[in-house]
């Protein structure tokens, strides 16, 4: 039989032992969930990423039938920020952050030229760039 004084140091090393589990499962469900929140993060990331470098490429008009002209002035010292913010004031494209980059890897880059513009919603960003790019006397000939 055991004494009373050794069920004392069992029962105390079983809580002991308890404890530590409990301890070792939630440090285990903490790892587990942050693990789990850094993947759903890094995935909505590439995600987003892939999207906005798709549209960069895949250039669509805002609309593809029934489109509506619009005139726009590029003032001379206009930047291709303040230029994307106002076509998409005026619905011409969806967003201007993506016109940007498309202007930043287009032929056109750095090339757009003070003027008034006659642009529809049913053009690309790439013929507004190539628009806003070609001076008005090869626009005349053309």
């Amino acid at each position: 039989m055991l004494k009373a004084g050794n069920r004392k140091k069992g029962m105390v090393g079983f809580y002991m032992n308890v404890k530590y589990l409990i301890v070792a499962t939630l440090e285990t469900i903490i790892k587990v969930a942050v693990i789990a929140g850094a993947i759903v993060f890094i995935f909505r990331g590439a995600t987003q990423a892939y999207d906005f470098g798709y549209r960069v490429f895949a250039d669509q008009p805002v609309s593809v039938t029934g489109g509506r002209t619009i005139t726009v002035g590029i003032a001379e010292n206009a930047s291709v920020k303040d230029i994307a913010q106002m076509l998409q004031e005026k619905g011409l494209i969806e967003d201007s952050n993506l016109f940007i980059v498309q202007e930043l890897l287009s032929a056109h880059h750095g090339k757009i030229l003070p003027g008034i513009y006659d642009l529809s919603t049913e053009m690309t960003a790439g013929q507004m760039l190539e628009i806003m790019s070609t001076p008005v006397e090869e626009a005349d000939k053309k």
